[in-house]
């Protein structure tokens, strides 16, 4: 978190938008703390100076944001059927999963992806699955703008409105991590164990 703030605060408005990309093509960055941060930096409270403009936060992280989503949904799409078929048993998915992601997203892909937009972890990781049963491109670009302009405007927003405040909005955040860690690691362990057996009795069929 503390990179994240220094990145943000030595590098500006590039570091946003490097942040964004990122966060949303599935890598393990806290957009609450960059556009938290951000926020914060729009007013005068942390630097003597306002370093951000409101309304330029909010266009560059929304952007970043989709481009980010953008190269996920592609990676999906592009590769995820020919990765099941090499490496299916080792990173426990089979086909199967591939075709019930499919149905899924038939019937409630739209919803889906906006929602997911605004759920921390989720909204990182929604545009593979996306990707891999196909949605189709406008409506996820779409639907993805529409969900990280609002995610992205929030933050912001909190983070603005925190202004002389981040620093201990910032430490509460990090006191809240350490829980909410431990949680995310026991529904990935109970989840890995659920999926260890499902492939097991796909590929025992």
């Amino acid at each position: 978190m503390a990179f994240v703030q220094s990145f943000v605060q030595n590098y500006g408005y590039f570091a946003l938008i490097v942040l964004s990309i990122v966060e949303s093509a599935m890598a393990p960055i806290p957009s609450e703390v960059t556009f938290g941060f951000a926020g914060a930096l729009c007013t005068s409270a942390i630097l003597g100076h306002p370093q951000f403009s409101v309304w330029a936060v909010i266009v560059i992280g929304t952007l970043g944001s989709l481009v980010g989503s953008v190269i996920a949904y592609e990676i999906g799409r592009t590769l995820g059927r020919t990765i099941v078929d090499r490496w299916g048993k080792w990173i426990l998915l089979t086909h199967g999963d591939l075709d019930a992601a499919e149905r899924w997203f038939a019937k409630y892909g739209a919803i889906s992806v906006l929602i997911g937009r605004v759920l921390p972890v989720v909204r990182s990781a929604i545009s593979v699955p996306a990707g891999i049963a196909e949605m189709k491109r406008g409506p996820f670009i779409v639907l993805t703008t529409i969900g990280s302009l609002a995610w992205v405007s929030l933050l912001t927003g909190l983070g603005y409105a925190a202004g002389s405040n981040w620093p201990r909005v910032s430490h509460d955040f990090h006191v809240l991590q350490t829980p909410t860690i431990i949680v995310l690691v026991v529904l990935i362990a109970a989840f890995f164990w659920h999926r260890v057996r499902a492939v097991r009795r796909y590929h025992s069929r």
